[in-house]
């Protein structure tokens, strides 16, 4: 016989205590650390936990009793049920702050090497319409919060939005995202519209049909648009694929009539059941299959696939100190790891002599190779493949030892026969851009043998979010 669980408690003048990971808050019960979302430290509230476990507990903010003085008024219409921006009650001032700790902390507590004292994090120049690109998904399963089931009301259930933490086949409608120019919504709201208006089905993705899946948005600071309308055609019969293609068809001709600002509309019959494109065939409907982004001097093709920094201004500011740091004279040879389309690469590469990109996607290889040629640059080499398999010392004994490494690997970090590459190739310096200072950490301490951390620089690439960018310098010991 099942034994009842006990009914979690309700917590009341709670006051939250700190910041803690992944956006949320923090406060001691009991013997217990609870984690909370949607609140700021100094609130005073009632919290109903949630879901307990041995060391901590997770609780939900069922009212505010009295607001703490460090606190801003959340901008955006969806903040509390979005979790795209968790932070849009905290000032941006006090953001920074938090992510300057987030990253001495994790260096400190996981690296455990010798650190200098920390560069003051550079803050993002701008912290709204900041995003270069944002993807949204299609459902006939709108989202619907707790009031929304408690107030009886019908409501429209095919939406474009972002998908819910923990209800994967739901969609939260978007009316305004403040996180890119306010161009996207107006494209991404009249694709809803005609949709809904014209009867065309929204994706299901637990039944896998419907036509709308998916709407990709890029804009780049040339004034390019670029919009990928994903579809899920019908191909039960010939009839059924022939209605799906003439109803995709008319919504794109609409898309073009209605915003002649975009310069690339693209489209694209996903029958996979995930919504990635990297190895889907994407066909032109208006315009070219690519836009262009600038930085310096240089220009950068971007293509539907194609990886770059999507906060423009700030790629820009990191760039530059992953640049300084390298310590660049012109006669360097410097291997670029995780090169991505070759940004970091091309961006360095006039102030060196040479300059070896490696990247695992054969398609970036390709950007990265058009890059340097769309901008004059001859002196970078591009090879596609697993870093551990490419970089080797076959391959170094080929190429040369580089003086300079510049290694931007994902956030699970560097891989430890990449990291033991790196020792025996023995740079004078290395400068390691990191999305996640947790694993960077990891990877200072292996490298610690060999090299000391010379300089520490925080960068804020995503206002209103925890996460955090990381630039450190690593020198050679004596």
């Amino acid at each position: 016989m099942a034994r009842n669980k006990k009914p979690l408690p309700l917590l009341e003048s709670v006051e939250i205590e700190a910041i803690a990971a992944e956006g949320k808050c923090l406060f001691h019960w009991n013997d217990l650390v609870v984690f909370v979302p949607f609140c700021v430290p100094g609130d005073i509230c009632d919290i109903q936990i949630r879901r307990k476990k041995h060391s901590f507990a997770e609780g939900e903010v069922v009212r505010f009793i009295k607001y703490s003085n460090v606190r801003a008024i959340p901008f955006c219409q969806h903040f509390g049920v979005c979790g795209g921006c968790k932070w849009q009650n905290l000032p941006y001032e006090e953001q920074l702050k938090f992510k300057q700790q987030q990253v001495f902390d994790q260096l400190t507590r996981i690296g455990k090497v010798q650190l200098p004292e920390f560069r003051p994090i550079l803050g993002s120049v701008s912290t709204q319409a900041y995003r270069n690109k944002l993807d949204y998904g299609a459902s006939n399963r709108r989202y619907l919060t707790n009031e929304e089931i408690a107030s009886g009301r019908d409501f429209q259930r095919d939406a474009i939005g972002f998908h819910i933490t923990g209800a994967f086949d739901k969609i939260l409608p978007i009316e305004k995202c403040w996180l890119m120019d306010d161009l996207h919504n107006q494209i991404r709201n009249e694709i809803r519209d005609y949709a809904i208006q014209h009867g065309i089905s929204f994706f299901d993705l637990r039944a896998q049909k419907g036509l709308l899946r998916d709407v990709i948005i890029r804009n780049s600071a040339t004034g390019e648009w670029m919009t990928i309308i994903q579809f899920h055609y019908d191909r039960s019969s010939q009839e059924s694929e022939d209605k799906s293609q003439k109803e995709a068809k008319a919504l794109l001709e609409h898309v073009a009539d209605h915003f002649p600002q975009i310069t690339s509309l693209m489209y694209l019959d996903n029958q996979k059941c995930n919504d990635t494109i990297g190895d889907q065939d994407i066909l032109v409907f208006k315009g070219k299959d690519h836009i262009f982004e600038t930085m310096e001097d240089l220009r950068f093709k971007v293509g539907p696939k194609s990886f770059y920094q999507t906060n423009t201004e700030q790629a820009y500011h990191l760039y530059s100190v992953a640049r300084e740091l390298a310590g660049l004279s012109g006669r360097e040879l410097v291997y670029d790891l995780y090169t991505g389309t070759g940004t970091i690469a091309n961006f360095v590469a006039r102030k060196a002599r040479q300059v070896i990109g490696i990247e695992y996607v054969p398609e970036a290889i390709e950007d990265a190779k058009v890059n340097s040629e769309l901008n004059g640059i001859t002196n970078t080499l591009f090879y596609a493949g697993d870093m551990k398999d490419i970089l080797t010392d076959e391959f170094i004994a080929v190429h040369g030892r580089p003086d300079i490494i510049i290694t931007d690997p994902p956030r699970a970090g560097m891989h430890p026969d990449v990291v033991k590459t790196i020792l025996h190739a023995a740079p004078r310096r290395i400068v390691y851009v990191s999305c996640n200072p947790a694993t960077q950490a990891r990877d200072l301490q292996d490298l610690d043998t060999a090299y000391h951390v010379a300089v520490v620089q925080p960068v804020d690439m995503f206002p209103h979010t925890p996460h955090v960018e990381n630039v450190v310098l690593l020198e050679q010991r004596s």
